[in-house]
């Protein structure tokens, strides 16, 4: 029987250091294949397989594109690259951002439980928002194991709390536990009738997999499974499709973007304030101009024009305060800060 040897790992805000802590408390002969996505920035240089192969007995490096994967090694997503999963392949690619990453944790965790199914562990460590949410959810449909950093553990509990609500998750670890359960559940076997219904979740995943792949050679149209919204792509201002898994409701737009919804609302409440701080400056250079039309019509002897000119570039000015004061109270929004107003209130 085959046993649960795909290993793969998310993680954000915090994750760096839980990160470490795990791999260097994994033992050396674990016959498991891991994969990590960090989030990190695409302009810094990924350091982390140097700093885990300082800190572990298992040897790390960046993924790369097409190789074999072997047991007792870790892949580490390279920075601006999603990393993906085939059968008995490492994929890297650029393909579109998820919940406003590249790398994101749902395309890998998608990927493998696509791949692999029911071998398949994920693990969520420290984050904010929810990325890796909708992945373990789909490592879940596949048969896998779902196992989180608690959340009061964790550095940022946001990742782990969002995936303990949306999924049924089989395990919750501190992270100085976690690498003796995993050496745990990556030496049991498969047990039997732990597959799924092949249908539409099956097409469905193939395709945003696909999408994440750049896979030019299957043409699918992702508007087609889901429900047309009102909404638009913040990276593209294509129309967005909703999908539901379970409660949770995710999005993407036809040229792949994928938001959860609390990204997707975290996003659109920090496009607000970019917004309004245009329109500030646009009203301020709309005032300077006003005064430097009234200086000019005052130099010319022509007093009631030039007044006019200086009544509107008052009134300029206060619009500009209004809209300062609306940036002042704008709020950035997200599912868990809304959660705790509702708690606290």
């Amino acid at each position: 029987m085959e046993k649960r040897n795909i290993i793969v790992i998310g993680a954000s805000a915090g994750g760096f250091e839980a990160i470490q802590q795990l791999v260097a408390s994994l033992p050396a002969g674990l016959q498991a294949s891991i994969f990590i996505v960090w989030h990190m920035s695409p302009n810094v240089r990924g350091i982390l397989p140097e700093v885990l192969n300082r800190k572990g007995a298992i040897p790390a490096t960046h993924a790369i594109n097409m190789e074999e994967i072997r047991p007792g090694h870790i892949y580490v997503a390279p920075p601006d690259y999603h990393l993906l999963i085939e059968k008995d392949r490492v994929r890297i690619s650029r393909g579109p951002k998820e919940n406003r990453f590249r790398p994101a944790v749902d395309p890998l965790f998608r990927s493998a439980a696509f791949a692999y199914g029911p071998r398949v562990i994920g693990v969520i460590l420290s984050g904010a928002l929810d990325d890796g949410t909708a992945g373990l959810w789909a490592i879940k449909a596949y048969g896998g194991l779902a196992v989180v950093q608690d959340p009061a553990d964790a550095a940022v509990s946001a990742m782990p709390q969002n995936a303990m609500q949306a999924v049924h998750v089989d395990y919750k670890a501190p992270i100085a536990e976690m690498a003796a359960l995993l050496a745990r559940l990556a030496g049991e076997e498969v047990p039997d009738g732990n597959g799924h219904d092949k249908g539409n979740m099956d097409r469905r995943t193939e395709m945003e997999v696909s999408v994440a792949m750049e896979n030019e050679s299957i043409k699918f149209n992702l508007l087609n499974e889901g429900r047309l919204t009102p909404y638009t792509c913040p990276e593209c201002h294509g129309v967005l499709a909703a999908f539901s898994e379970g409660a949770r409701m995710r999005f993407r737009c036809h040229t792949g973007h994928a938001f959860s919804a609390d990204s997707l609302l975290a996003t659109i409440t920090e496009n607000i304030e970019e917004s309004l701080w245009s329109a500030i400056r646009s009203i301020q250079e709309s005032e300077r101009l006003l005064n430097h039309m009234g200086d000019h019509f005052a130099e010319i002897n022509q007093p009631k024009l030039a007044a006019m000119y200086f009544k509107k570039a008052k009134e300029a000015a206060s619009r500009a305060h209004i809209v300062r004061q609306a940036v002042l109270n704008h709020e950035h929004l997200t599912t868990e800060s809304i959660r705790q107003q509702a708690i606290s209130s």
